[in-house]
């Protein structure tokens, strides 16, 4: 009997050949039955077999990128180059044009946070991360209000942490759209079939924030001292769901095609069917993200009773197509040229720390930072490296007590986490100075803080101590 071992053995390579394989295992048998020697069968089933394309090969050499990070001292010239190494090694991937860092930027998996890709025919689905559409979003009211009683309500309201809800889409769903989003993610090969044992991910984690650095914002405009509430966040278990296929569609093609380029900087041909197809999923991802903002902001709204004068939002983890025809993919950086998408009104938000303003800012479309300013502060180091270098044994009820004579910080789960701290993060008027300097956008209001919900400490946190 004839395996498909015996035509590896014979020198038939099945990796990119699909169904053309087993039909060959078939036909080999076919032969063997009528007596057909081992060359005469490899001779019959070679006439058949497809051809592979040509290797796609690394570059020699990485191509030049702009760096807008300025480093202060010792630790911030590490993360430099260390994100600068990052950077190096993907301009060797074939697909890649052109890419830039942010002031913002940190190491964090094959791209940095803060990290600009323009590619050519191609999307990579490890370039975007799986917070997809990680993204803020902020309505501002008509008239004065206590901001403590905004924020209560809000605690009330949100939900982080992980699993999902289910009163809110049965409250809501039908009314805001949902029906119709799901319909449409059911067509998509990278949408459909989102069933957990909680139910469809896509009505269950309706209304909810996640962990990390999500958070829920209160605060006041500083141009009109109108109150405000501002939310970040990304796509929860959908985009994780769309991430997870969509990478593992890239490693496929990609094991073929350029089989040197490191599995998570695999990419789908965007002119392709799948291509096509994973574009579409990233538009329904960003349409239920934003969903997703709103509902949390209309049922506060709905709660305190004052009327809404303003919103609008932007993400940060995402793909953008350009003019250019190249396709952008900003992992933790804020588009700042005007049409971004179609709701984009002009305006973007960028925060800093929980203690801090949130910048509201205008596009400067800077051609040297390829139209993109940062979408935060970030961090010189990873969350386990500051909880070790940083907090070590101190205090953390007295650090919570400090903090809190500035700002309402609020942790849904209870516990706080302590890598959230704002001193977790980059300097925040060296950010913005950086921004002004470089004129990556152009600020013109500011939301000043009062507080700010955040998950707290998660169960992996406290086990990895």
């Amino acid at each position: 009997m004839i395996t498909g071992k015996t035509l590896i053995d014979w020198g038939i390579d099945p990796k990119g050949r699909g169904k053309w394989f087993g039909e060959a295992i078939r036909n080999a048998n076919i032969l063997h039955s009528l007596g057909r020697s081992g060359m005469e069968i490899l001779a019959e089933i070679r006439k058949s077999e497809p051809q592979l394309p040509p290797e796609i090969p690394l570059r020699t050499n990485s191509l030049p990128f702009n760096v807008f990070l300025e480093p202060e001292d010792e630790i911030e010239h590490t993360n430099l180059n260390l994100v600068v190494e990052a950077m190096d090694k993907l301009m060797r991937v074939p697909t890649v044009e052109k890419a830039v860092v942010m002031p913002d930027a940190c190491p964090a998996g094959i791209i940095p946070v803060g990290g600009v890709v323009a590619t050519m025919n191609a999307i990579h689905p490890g370039f975007h991360s799986a917070d997809v559409c990680c993204s803020m979003a902020i309505t501002v009211f008509k008239r004065m209000e206590d901001l403590k009683k905004i924020l209560d309500v809000a605690q009330e309201v949100t939900h982080f942490g992980p699993g999902g809800r289910r009163a809110l889409h049965t409250s809501m769903g039908a009314s805001i759209g949902l029906v119709d989003l799901i319909d449409r993610m059911d067509g998509n090969r990278f949408t459909q079939d989102r069933q957990s044992k909680h139910g469809d991910i896509a009505e269950t984690n309706l209304g909810t924030q996640g962990d990390g650095n999500h958070f829920l914002f209160v605060g006041a405009l500083r141009s009109t001292g109108q109150p405000a509430i501002v939310t970040h966040h990304g796509s929860r278990g959908l985009g994780a769901l769309v991430y997870k296929r969509g990478l593992a569609a890239a490693k496929k093609h990609t094991a073929i095609v350029s089989p040197r380029t490191d599995p998570q900087a695999a990419w789908i041909d965007a002119d392709s069917e799948a291509g096509q197809d994973y574009w579409k999923a990233l538009q329904l991802v960003r349409e239920w993200t934003k969903l997703n903002h709103f509902v949390l902001h209309d049922r506060i709204q709905q709660r305190i009773g004052n009327s809404v004068v303003d919103r609008f939002w932007n993400e940060h983890n995402f793909v953008f197509r350009r003019d250019d025809g190249l396709y952008y993919h900003a992992k933790g950086a804020t588009p700042s040229f005007a049409g971004f998408s179609a709701d984009d009104d002009g305006r973007t938000l960028i925060p800093l720390n929980m203690a801090e303003p949130i910048l509201v800012t205008r596009h400067a479309d800077k051609v040297e930072a390829l139209g993109f300013s940062p979408h935060g502060a970030g961090r010189n180091m990873s969350r386990t490296a500051y909880l070790r270098d940083v907090i070590g044994d101190r205090d953390g009820a007295a650090i919570m007590t400090m903090l809190r004579r500035k700002v309402d910080a609020r942790f849904y789960l209870g516990i706080p986490d302590l890598s959230e701290l704002p001193e977790a993060y980059k300097n925040a008027e060296q950010v913005q100075q950086q921004i002004n300097k470089h004129g990556l956008a152009k600020v013109v209001d500011f939301v000043d803080p009062y507080g700010c919900i955040m998950a707290g400490e998660m169960h992996w946190q406290r086990k990895t101590k």
